[in-house]
């Protein structure tokens, strides 16, 4: 049997470029991407995407960048409803985020959310007073068969 005087460079090339492409998968970096909630006051029980995640101040991991619903809650506050971008650094984006993974480096990507709980209202007569106010204005809607508008809602 005649072998080729190719084949030893041949191996020699698949075996360097598994050898490269080892390295790759060993020594590449990860990219950890974490979401930093608090609130004031602290102690807010904390859902995103409503999953219950903890009370504030609390951080959680993410994976994917955009939009999230936010919803905190504590006794004594008014619940607030609302979200909270988690924005991709440039480092992070394409063609660049290819590069950062698998560089051999732990690269961090922390988003910041802070929300402001409002104290619930605890005088029990304007609440009912409100109320009468509000029916009076919806019972005049109907009356005149048209609802009452958004300015008529606001109190102004």
């Amino acid at each position: 049997m005649v072998r080729n005087a190719q084949e030893p460079a041949g191996l020699v090339r698949s075996v360097v470029a598994l050898g490269l492409i080892a390295m790759v998968v060993v020594l590449s970096g990860c990219v950890r991407r974490t979401i930093s909630i608090t609130s004031e006051p602290p102690g807010a029980l904390v859902w995103v995407n409503d999953r219950e995640i903890g009370r504030t101040p609390v951080d959680v991991d993410f994976l994917y960048y955009g939009r999230y619903d936010v919803r905190l809650e504590r006794a004594g506050y008014e619940p607030v409803m609302s979200y909270g971008e988690a924005r991709a650094p440039l480092w992070d984006t394409i063609p660049f985020d290819f590069v950062s993974e698998i560089l051999p480096a732990d690269l961090r990507s922390r988003v910041h959310w802070h929300y402001e709980l409002t104290p619930l209202e605890e005088d029990r007569a304007a609440l009912v007073e409100r109320a009468r106010t509000l029916r009076q204005r919806i019972e005049a809607g109907a009356e005149d068969g048209a609802p009452p508008s958004a300015a008529d809602e606001s109190g102004d």
